[in-house]
């Protein structure tokens, strides 16, 4: 069906001014993440994260952004998922944001590296007491051939841990994903969008504008 020209619709991102080819890539994103954390009505730090077999089989699906430096980017999980299992037969991966709202994405790509154990700890430990249990009680991405199975796990982790402390179990932990390419990318009307890109060369970045 061909695309009808029509006026160029009256909408905030379209006053987005073009990206600053200038920024440092981590400014930047720091930026755009403040713009999504008042505009984005439900989790700004939601991310699909992209990961591959050995053989190059890829995999994507949604995890949340819980922390981020000049190092990273950090999420956890069961290092024995689908997710932890490619990582380590080929750690490399690739994350993207989307805020609808705000008609922006970011796209990192970028090798991996395990969290310490201190950092791990100390998340786990932020967590929910019926999460920390969850945890423990899930064999992630596993068969599971009856619900119920599952919920008698939990009951029986909260009866084991009480009211005391909940160790953070040996195989769920965090990974960085350690950024060599950003792609920021805006909106525009007629499809005419901003785009530019970071790569990674030596202890700089080339930066390059692209044609939508």
């Amino acid at each position: 069906m061909p695309e009808t020209d029509t006026a160029a619709p009256s909408v905030p991102f379209t006053d987005h001014p073009l990206i600053d080819l200038s920024a440092d890539p981590f400014t930047l994103f720091d930026a755009w993440m403040q713009d999504a954390e008042k505009a984005e009505p439900c989790d700004p730090n939601a991310m699909v994260l992209a990961t591959a077999t050995a053989e190059g089989r890829p995999s994507a699906r949604v995890v949340l952004l819980k922390g981020h430096d000049r190092r990273g980017f950090v999420f956890y999980t069961n290092m024995f998922s689908r997710k932890g299992r490619e990582l380590e037969a080929n750690p490399c991966a690739s994350l993207l944001f989307y805020w609808k709202s705000l008609r922006r994405q970011i796209r990192i790509e970028g090798t991996i590296s395990e969290v310490s154990n201190e950092e791990a700890d100390a998340y786990f430990a932020s967590r929910s007491r019926i999460s920390r249990l969850g945890a423990i009680a899930s064999d992630q991405s596993r068969p599971l051939a009856d619900r119920d199975i599952f919920e008698q796990r939990l009951k029986n982790a909260e009866a084991e841990f009480g009211n005391g402390p909940i160790p953070r179990p040996k195989n769920w932990s965090g990974y960085r994903v350690c950024p060599q390419h950003f792609e920021f990318w805006q909106e525009r009307p007629y499809r005419l969008h901003d785009r530019a890109i970071w790569e990674q060369q030596g202890n700089g970045w080339d930066v390059t504008r692209l044609y939508p």
